[in-house]
């Protein structure tokens, strides 16, 4: 149990730094990374990450960047931002950015200068963390539904498609049809409303109304 906890946690933090944008310093990342992974007694575990990361290494850098935007920045379907999976372009979508950013600094970590509070990389690596926090695990199931929408849009060709069937089969497992009913139903229902007041979403995606942001009660 502890051992599957560990590979769990190292696979959301290998994850999560791979999936930065490949600037110049992109190449130290994989070098550090692989050199990380040839560390692991199972040889099972290493086999299965160098597979992830191998297509990442094999593009040059010029054309890892193109298929980063194109894949990330360009196409909602395969973004990397939670609250986008759930909410699509909502306004409704602010307020539950303050409530992740709530539970990031209640953690004790904070997101990059100029980066949103529901990257999914930075809840990645935050889930690697703090299991321990309440509010950071109960973000597990969010993630695992749209962590499954983004592996199911990647094209069969992506460098990045291993890295997504990878969260999927070692670390998240497949959510159910409920829970990606959820999520679609949610979404769908927040481009239809229009409503007077803003809508915070607990970590189950349930939604409360008239709720204050810095009236939800964190736990260390």
């Amino acid at each position: 149990m502890v051992e599957a906890m560990e590979a769990k946690r190292m696979g959301l933090a290998v994850t999560a730094r791979l999936l930065g944008y490949p600037d110049e310093a992109y190449a130290e990342v994989l070098s550090e990374t692989l050199e990380a992974v040839s560390e692991l007694e199972d040889p099972a575990r290493k086999s299965r990450l160098e597979t992830v990361i191998h297509p990442l290494q094999s593009l040059p850098l010029r054309e890892l960047r193109e298929q980063y935007v194109w894949t990330f920045d360009w196409k909602d379907k395969t973004g990397l931002y939670l609250t986008s999976h759930e909410l699509g372009d909502s306004r409704e979508r602010g307020a539950a950015l303050i409530l992740l950013q709530h539970i990031i600094s209640d953690a004790g970590y904070a997101a990059a200068t100029g980066e949103l509070a529901d990257y999914m990389p930075l809840l990645y690596e935050l889930l690697a963390m703090r299991p321990d926090h309440v509010h950071v695990r109960a973000l597990e199931l969010r993630l695992a539904v749209a962590t499954k929408r983004v592996a199911d849009h990647l094209s069969e060709d992506s460098p990045y498609r291993e890295l997504f069937v990878y969260l999927m089969e070692e670390v998240f497992g497949e959510p159910s049809e409920e829970d990606i009913r959820r999520l679609e139903a949610k979404r769908e229902q927040a481009d239809l409303d229009e409503l007077p007041y803003p809508i915070l979403y607990g970590m189950d995606g349930t939604a409360r109304t008239g709720s204050d942001p810095t009236q939800f009660k964190m736990c260390n």
